[in-house]
């Protein structure tokens, strides 16, 4: 249901639900699942990572995409400089 991450993670109640509108319950919701996702695995390290992927290989994939993630928004938060990138010819031409 959509109320309960609302109001179990986010504290709202229902008189807060029902006030909000729809658009920004979903911006809501949307920012909490991304949030979990980079938060997911705070606290392991690559070795930890690496002995539950051998009984859970869902593991491996679900770490991977929190760090895809964390490194997306840190990118566009500035808090990283973006990857630096070898000019082809082809850009030194342009």
């Amino acid at each position: 249901m959509l109320y309960i991450p609302l109001m179990k993670d986010l504290g709202m109640s229902l008189e807060d639900i029902k006030s909000t509108p729809r658009h920004e319950l979903d911006g809501l919701l949307y920012a909490l699942n991304v949030y979990q996702t980079m938060h997911a695995y705070d606290g392991y390290n690559d070795k930890d990572i690496r002995q539950m992927a051998k009984e859970k290989p869902e593991v491996r994939a679900a770490y991977n995409k929190s760090l895809n993630t964390k490194r997306k928004y840190e990118r566009l938060a500035g808090l990283v400089k973006p990857e630096k990138r070898d000019k082809s010819f082809k850009d030194l031409l342009i």
